[in-house]
């Protein structure tokens, strides 16, 4: 069944999400915040070790480089699309859909969650080659490892963000569940260079979720996020070339 990885993607969050949430209703602000921290710490430690593409002896420093440009172009594009306050406008609506508090700190920590959830839920090689996979029948085993994956993040980033958290699956849907759709065009793009610099750029998005996590900078990770399609396309044109 194609989409089935996505089912269960979205199953795991949707469950480790309302875990969370009760949870995270029982706990004091002290123990909210020392989880926040684990997760921070724990989300840079994923990415530094997926930046192992970078580190290839040969290929290393074109990526390297690569992976530069994409960033600055990508969020070029996305500061000009205004990508970050529309996703943070999309939170809003959805906050004011499902959540009756006009609290200010329930505000917010609703649009963050609902932000950082969206992007480590959707940021990343595993979704893509997962999605692909899913979508021409050929496995779900990488969306089934990432459903495990999301649904513990899950726990954690409702105990702190609440159901921020949950409205992410709004995002996990469209952007995963069309990657799986438009599975048969993708593939044949996916080459093993591409895929490389798919996974240095995500990792460096993730860093910016971790940072953002630890309160060391609010990174805007949204605005740079068309750094994901921009790198992998270079790379695709150099390896062409």
């Amino acid at each position: 069944m194609n989409g089935l990885g996505t089912v269960i993607n979205v199953a795991t969050v949707l469950a480790g999400g309302l875990l969370g949430v009760v949870i995270g209703d029982r706990l004091p602000e002290r123990m909210r915040r020392t989880i926040m921290q684990g997760l921070g710490l724990v989300t840079v430690a994923v990415a530094v070790v997926s930046m192992e593409p970078l580190f290839d002896a040969d290929d290393g420093l074109r990526r390297f480089v690569i992976l530069i440009v994409a960033m600055i172009a990508g969020g070029l594009v996305g500061e000009g699309l205004g990508l970050e306050e529309r996703l943070e406008s999309v939170g809003e609506r959805l906050r004011k859909r499902f959540v009756r508090s006009e609290d200010r700190d329930t505000h917010t920590m609703f649009i963050e969650g609902f932000v950082v959830a969206s992007t480590v839920f959707c940021v990343g090689p595993l979704t893509i080659v997962g999605a692909i996979e899913d979508g021409l029948g050929v496995s779900v085993r990488l969306l089934a490892i990432k459903s495990a994956l999301d649904g513990f993040a899950a726990i954690g980033f409702a105990s702190v963000y609440g159901w921020g958290v949950l409205a992410s699956l709004a995002t996990l849907i469209v952007y995963q569940g069309g990657l799986t759709a438009a599975a048969a065009l993708v593939e044949p793009l996916m080459t093993t260079e591409v895929l490389a610099v798919l996974g240095a750029v995500g990792s460096l998005l993730v860093l910016g979720i971790g940072l953002r996590l630890l309160d060391i900078a609010r990174v805007r990770v949204v605005a740079l996020l068309p750094a994901l399609l921009i790198g992998p396309v270079i790379a695709g044109i150099v390896e062409a070339v």
